[in-house]
């Protein structure tokens, strides 16, 4: 295994302290799978405590501690970020992830250390000293066979987060569980050991997920074999489509394909990425419960603006109000591209839509919920809609953000008025009348004024 030159220098230190340095985790796994990491876990072992170690990686970089009973510094160098730890032992001794007891011991043997581990691919590590491998559960084998294999029985159930990372790894990786692992999460769902787990702890390994997937629908087909599919979406299996534009099947199958063409969509920027992939996940919530068959059609009417089972899930995962903010009028409005697309829309509907929405956003997401069908349109990635929409806003200026008022308060200061509530009544009137494409300019604007001005004397 070739490392990088400042992980050996790092290492080199670690060793002329008489310790013996291991990499661990992620970056050896990824070795193995021929991706790229930029953070490394080094364990550091026969040695007593890091107080010592600590002293000397303050002279390369500035070093951080996390938590006095888990001994493990933080450090950037050499553009890795490095966490540095002792091997410990984890007891659970109450509900809940902090409720371990935690002893680090530099004299464990690599495999004590490691029963730990969640999965027989993260308990791989390198001695950097000898220039070997060490793999005491079989974790080259799996990776090769495509496997995701738990270490123990006793200590995977003892963090029930692990069912999560099973199904973000699975997707990510396209990995199969092994029968005992999937038996074992289907068990510790039956026994609702999920319920202790923080939401917060649970987002991130649903983040995991979204953004690192090349198919999500992978890790929520997988939630579903396990029993822990979130109600919500659960909800959509069996809700008929109409088959002329859904020829797919179910809300729900739509839902993993739309989910997946969002996926391919993505834009590089993360948390743009992550607002669309949740938006796409919900767009379709409302159809559990207003989807109707009458006289042999099936009709949703008004799934758009049912927006309880999008709260109720957002909700589930996350206190991010500002995440919820903007998700809410994504799924609200996602089927206004192609209503102003068939209503050839004036310029005025396109700005209003601009004050409701992010236009650029909704287009994509739009986009994805197009192309998550089996439709010839979707199969040639095709959606006109869009791209007409998106056109329509960049000449209009409101591909990113609604029209600023060009009529302002100290417009109407300059014309001797005092500020109080008639303000408002006309500065609102003067934006409606800007959407409508009554005036362009701030002089129009200003010209406007005095025409509404002397219309109400």
């Amino acid at each position: 295994m070739k490392l990088p030159k400042h992980v050996i220098e790092l290492s080199n230190i670690l060793i002329e302290l008489g310790a013996r340095p291991i990499v661990v985790g992620g970056y050896v796994r990824d070795f193995f799978m021929h991706h790229q990491s930029k953070d490394i876990d080094i364990e550091v072992y026969d040695i007593a405590s890091l107080d010592d170690l600590r002293s000397t990686l303050k002279e390369l970089a500035p070093v951080y501690e996390v938590g006095k009973s888990f001994g493990v510094l933080k450090m950037r160098y050499g553009g890795y970020d490095f966490d540095i730890s002792l091997p410990r032992t984890e007891t659970k001794i109450a509900k809940g992830h902090k409720g371990f007891d935690v002893r680090t011991n530099g004299g464990l043997s690599f495999k004590a250390a490691a029963v730990r581990r969640d999965f027989s691919m993260n308990a791989i590590g390198y001695d950097i000293k000898e220039k070997c491998f060490l793999d005491p559960f079989g974790g080259q084998k799996d990776i090769s066979n495509r496997l995701i294999r738990h270490i123990n029985d006793k200590s995977f159930v003892e963090d029930p987060l692990r069912v999560f990372r099973a199904v973000q790894f699975a997707a990510r990786f396209n990995y199969t569980l092994h029968p005992n692992t999937l038996k074992l999460c289907q068990n510790m769902v039956k026994q609702e050991m999920l319920s202790e787990l923080p939401k917060e702890r649970v987002f991130e390994e649903i983040k995991k997920l979204l953004l690192k997937a090349e198919k999500p629908s992978l890790g929520f087909e997988l939630l579903d074999k396990m029993g822990a599919l979130f109600s919500e979406l659960k909800a959509l299996q069996g809700i008929p489509q109409d088959r002329l534009y859904h020829p797919e099947g179910d809300v729900w199958t739509h839902t993993m394909m739309s989910l997946d063409a969002m996926s391919s969509l993505k834009t590089g920027d993360e948390k743009k990425d992550l607002l669309l992939l949740l938006a796409v996940l919900c767009h379709d919530l409302g159809k559990a419960e207003t989807t109707q068959i009458a006289e042999g059609k099936i009709r949703s009417i008004g799934h758009e603006n049912f927006l309880s089972p999008t709260l109720s899930l957002l909700q589930k995962l996350s206190d991010e109000k500002d995440l919820i903010t903007k998700i809410i009028p994504l799924v609200k409005e996602h089927l206004a591209p192609s209503q102003l697309f068939i209503q050839k829309a004036k310029d005025s509907a396109v700005r209003r839509l601009s004050t409701r929405v992010n236009i650029g956003d909704l287009v994509l997401l739009a986009k994805a919920d197009n192309f998550g069908r089996a439709t010839k349109d979707a199969k040639k990635r095709v959606y006109p809609a869009g791209e007409w929409l998106l056109s329509r806003a960049r000449e209009l200026s409101v591909e990113r953000e609604k029209p600023k008022p060009l009529l302002q308060g100290r417009h109407l200061i300059s014309k001797r008025m005092k500020p109080g509530e008639g303000f408002k009544k006309i500065l609102d009137a003067a934006y409606e009348a800007q959407l409508e494409g009554e005036f362009f300019t701030s002089a129009q604007a200003e010209a406007w004024l005095d025409a509404y001005l002397t219309s109400l004397s």
